[in-house]
């Protein structure tokens, strides 16, 4: 079982990792703030659900897991929150989206 255990917290915390790399390099690429947000607030959420849950299962007792989960509980309100809040802010302040210099290939929305 504990065998078990261990290839399945790995598994989730590799997830996440990789997940987190892949996120990193979008915020990277992108253009503009908008895209940036979006390719943080999309799987920041997922990676920190994925990396709390392996932590979890190698959680040594009860109080130390139930502390994980009302962080997981905590950060799966809040990270949203927070990027809808600067998205917002961003477009109040009239910040405005990226446009391609090329005819045909606009992100206007």
């Amino acid at each position: 079982m504990s065998l078990m255990l261990d290839v399945l917290s790995g598994f989730l915390l590799l997830s996440g990792s990789v997940l987190l790399i892949i996120s990193g390099f979008g915020l990277l690429r992108f253009p503009d703030f908008y895209s940036r947000i979006q390719a943080a607030g999309m799987t920041d959420t997922l990676c920190m659900i994925l990396i709390m849950l392996g932590l979890m299962l190698q959680a040594d007792s009860l109080e130390v897991g139930a502390k994980i989960l009302f962080t997981l509980v905590f950060l799966f309100f809040t990270a949203p929150a927070a990027s809808h809040a600067l998205t917002k802010t961003a477009r109040q302040s009239k910040l405005r989206p990226w446009q391609s210099d090329k005819g045909g290939e606009s992100s206007k929305s």
